[in-house]
């Protein structure tokens, strides 16, 4: 029987707006809203839903305002009796899977991802990382380009590497931005369609967090962790978690680690798992998974309507497996 798992996109899918009509139309929503606003002493719903896009852009922001859209929205299809037999997420999007799997409650984990925002924002100065999205160039030939540029004598002692693995022909390097820069050079000259720099604030999951994972990960330990009713993939391993304690220790890594969400997705899909449910804004895993494998079903769950279709289509494929 084909498997089913809940999947949650990672930072760069926000916006202002986001699972405003789930929270007007699903009770279950709306409360995840009031709970997050309650944890963390302040509006977040209001800056979610009417706020602008460069406050929200703010990495100690999106990071719980994405968790919290993206529970909000799994909500209703649990509420349905909708539950999956695996989950992951991409980088903060993991959170989103281990809150559904109840390796800790919402309300602790809504505070911790504001503090690791917070702390991963900090661990570099304002200029100093870089990032960019490498296309159209195999894995390996861009890890060859990253430890080419590190080596060059004008970017000694500065770091560039992969940190996403997102899908076939799609990496992610960040490091020092003068690295970074090098680096997307030397790619364009193995072949790579594009190499492109990102607008972003950190050098997100590369070494250069280290500080702040071990920092984040003092933050985590305060957590009250559960049974886990479902396995979760790791970022850092690629592998599923079935233990609180593991988990948690993994996602202290996770901040400087390399996010390895295409070897993840392979995992699952050798695992049994057939039918991906992306839920949050955005459509980012859902382009991922087609390269990754083209057969895999992908249903999107990013607002009120499309809660509403997952769970008739979910309820329907439910029908016809019992019959």
């Amino acid at each position: 029987m084909r498997k089913t798992a809940f999947i949650y996109p990672g930072q760069g899918a926000q916006h202002i707006g986001m699972g405003r009509d789930a929270a007007e139309r699903y009770a279950a929503s709306a409360k995840i809203f009031e709970e997050a606003d309650a944890a963390l002493g302040f509006g977040l719903t209001d800056l979610i839903f009417n706020g602008g896009e460069e406050e929200l852009k703010i990495t100690e922001n999106t990071q719980p305002a994405l968790l919290t859209v993206c529970v909000a929205l799994t909500a209703p299809l649990v509420e349905a009796g909708i539950y999956p037999d695996a989950a992951a997420g991409l980088s903060i999007g993991e959170y989103a899977a281990h809150a559904l799997a109840g390796t800790f409650a919402f309300e602790g984990a809504v505070k911790a991802v504001r503090t690791r925002g917070k702390l991963m924002q900090e661990a570099t100065p304002p200029g100093v990382g870089g990032m960019a999205a490498i296309i159209g160039l195999g894995a390996e030939e861009a890890e060859s380009c990253c430890r080419e540029a590190a080596a060059s004598p004008e970017c000694a002692g500065l770091v560039v590497e992969p940190v996403n693995y997102n899908c076939p022909g799609q990496i992610v390097i960040a490091g020092h931005a003068k690295a970074v820069e090098t680096a997307c050079a030397l790619c364009k000259k193995r072949g790579a369609k594009r190499a492109l720099m990102l607008a972003v604030s950190a050098p997100f999951h590369s070494s250069l967090m280290s500080g702040a994972g071990e920092k984040f990960a003092a933050e985590l330990a305060k957590l009250e962790t559960g049974m886990m009713r479902i396995p979760v993939i790791s970022n850092v391993t690629a592998e599923y978690v079935t233990c609180a304690e593991e988990a948690i220790s993994l996602l202290a890594r996770q901040a400087a680690s390399p996010v390895k969400w295409e070897q993840g997705v392979r995992a699952m899909l050798a695992g049994g798992v057939g039918r991906f449910v992306e839920i949050g804004p955005g459509r980012t895993l859902a382009g991922f998974l087609k390269k990754i494998d083209e057969s895999a079903e992908v249903i999107n769950v990013s607002d009120a309507a499309s809660v509403e279709a997952a769970i008739g289509l979910l309820n329907r494929a439910d029908e016809i497996v019992k019959n």
